[in-house]
């Protein structure tokens, strides 16, 4: 699969870390849909399903966490890519055990974000 053929999913409560990551991964080759909410981005999954997910934890209303824990109640396959600046030992080891692929910590790393994001594809595929 081509990366620009590949769409990833950024589900950020804010603006300007929505619009970071945005550049960043279109930059990478890959396309782009953001979501300011979870609730957003779970209605966009019935339309349709992003190849990668880069998913914050805390936001309003939904969390990331819950987010996560109904995409794998409901048998969505996507895989998800952590980033958070609440970084805890419990959080990070829930997540991980959900299934998501990496758990990154804002300032996300560039580099190891795009890397993130490849092997998740690379494992769907």
């Amino acid at each position: 699969m081509h990366r620009d053929a590949c769409l990833v999913a950024v589900v950020d409560d804010e603006e300007s870390v929505r619009r970071a990551l945005g550049r960043l991964i279109r930059s990478a080759g890959f396309g782009v849909e953001t979501f300011a909410s979870g609730v957003e981005f779970m209605q966009s999954l019935q339309r349709h399903q992003p190849d990668c997910v880069v998913l914050d934890l805390r936001m309003p209303m939904v969390s990331g966490l819950e987010v996560q824990s109904a995409m794998v109640r409901s048998g969505t396959r996507v895989p998800v890519i952590i980033i958070t600046g609440d970084d805890s030992p419990q959080t990070r080891e829930r997540t991980l055990r959900q299934g998501a692929r990496a758990y990154l910590r804002k300032p996300v790393d560039d580099a190891m974000l795009i890397e993130a994001i490849q092997g998740a594809i690379q494992e769907r595929t």
